[in-house]
């Protein structure tokens, strides 16, 4: 009898961890529908990011459509209104002015209080200027102070007898303040080494038509170029990599050896660092992962499961529903060490936590559809 009794236990309980497993796989984005929505227009990584987040989004069961909004404030407010008022279950947006996103998206969520939203590198301003944010509404960035930091770090290390001697290096900036916030925070980064005197600013050049970028930054590089002589710019520091293809550009035109780094990667980047001139290295987050994390993290909103967001170890409590992508660098050397690197396969060359996901939010739900 005894034995009967035990096995009807154990029977009971193999059913109620079987029943416990099934429900917490159970998938509740199954059949969404979502967007992408970047502020600004296509470049590789922005095409990267998409095809993750559409790949991914097809794993769950969801259908997913990406919108770029060529840098037009107009078409970026617009294409969210149109996805909440088409049914759309939730958005990632990106980028988005900081003077107008926190009224505009507030005003959103509270005419369609179903409708979930996620933003990338969009910071949330009011009328005053003081940062804010909205319930329910996860922002997410890169490290953009620290991207900015290692790669003046990489100047630095170019230069060892003027960091020795305590002497100035002196730089080239590509960078656009006031365009987006996550230049600005690069900004940060950049700052804090020119205000201990470890760097001077010769000038600082940004590109004159957002629409075609790389060729503008070229014209404008290859005019301040002529401007100087030998040795008087040590390295170009770059916000943007886009920028730095341009800028790559005019440095060869010009017969320039001056080095160059910049925040972002792309094939393009690669292939220009493979030459082995200028390009020297590059600071960045993973793309294409960038864009399973953004999926993962407006499906745990889909799902309301707030509590799977905030025990990911990159998320903050201040300033409050903020978390961060983790960044490498990549250096040239890393990229010319053997045949056919490409973003494909950037992985078995540059250091492991460029592949790791270990940060990422995740359930079991999601680990079974997208990996751990």
């Amino acid at each position: 009898m005894k034995k009967r009794t035990v096995a009807l236990v154990l029977a009971a309980l193999l059913v109620a961890v079987s029943f416990t497993s099934c429900v917490s796989l159970k998938n509740p984005t199954q059949g969404k529908k979502v967007a992408y929505i970047m502020y600004m227009a296509p470049s590789q990584i922005f095409e990267l990011w998409a095809d993750s987040f559409e790949q991914s989004a097809q794993k769950l069961g969801m259908s997913a459509d990406t919108f770029f909004c060529n840098d037009s404030d107009e078409e970026w407010r617009s294409r969210i209104e149109l996805c909440a008022q088409e049914g759309y279950d939730g958005v990632v947006v990106s980028h988005g002015g900081e003077t107008y996103a926190w009224s505009f998206l507030s005003d959103i969520i509270e005419r369609y209080p179903n409708f979930k939203i996620a933003t990338f590198d969009t910071f949330f301003k009011d009328d005053e200027g003081n940062a804010r944010t909205i319930d329910g509404v996860v922002q997410f960035f890169q490290r953009d102070s620290g991207l900015a930091a290692v790669l003046v770090e990489e100047i630095l290390s170019m230069y060892p007898e003027k960091t020795a001697n305590k002497e100035r290096v002196n730089i080239l900036k590509v960078q656009e303040e006031g365009y987006i916030a996550a230049f600005d925070r690069r900004e940060v980064g950049y700052k804090l080494y020119e205000t201990v005197g470890r760097i001077r600013t010769v000038e600082t050049i940004a590109p004159s038509d957002h629409l075609d970028a790389v060729e503008s930054i070229k014209e404008v590089a290859k005019d301040v170029l002529c401007k100087y002589e030998d040795g008087e710019i040590d390295a170009i520091w770059c916000c943007y990599d886009a920028y730095a293809q341009g800028v790559y550009q005019a440095l060869k035109e010009c017969g320039s050896s001056i080095p160059l780094v910049s925040v972002d990667i792309s094939n393009i980047d690669i292939l220009s660092m493979q030459e082995g001139l200028n390009w020297k290295a590059c600071a960045t987050t993973n793309w294409s992962l960038n864009g399973e994390f953004a999926l993962r993290v407006l499906a745990l909103e889909i799902a309301g499961d707030y509590d799977s967001i905030k025990a990911s170890s990159c998320y903050y409590e201040s300033p409050g529903m903020w978390m961060e992508i983790p960044s490498v660098i990549v250096r040239q050397n890393e990229v010319m060490s053997k045949e056919g690197v490409s973003i494909d396969n950037l992985g078995d060359v540059v250091d492991a936590a460029y592949m790791d996901k270990s940060w990422m939010p995740s359930t079991p739900w999601l680990s079974a559809a997208l990996g751990k």
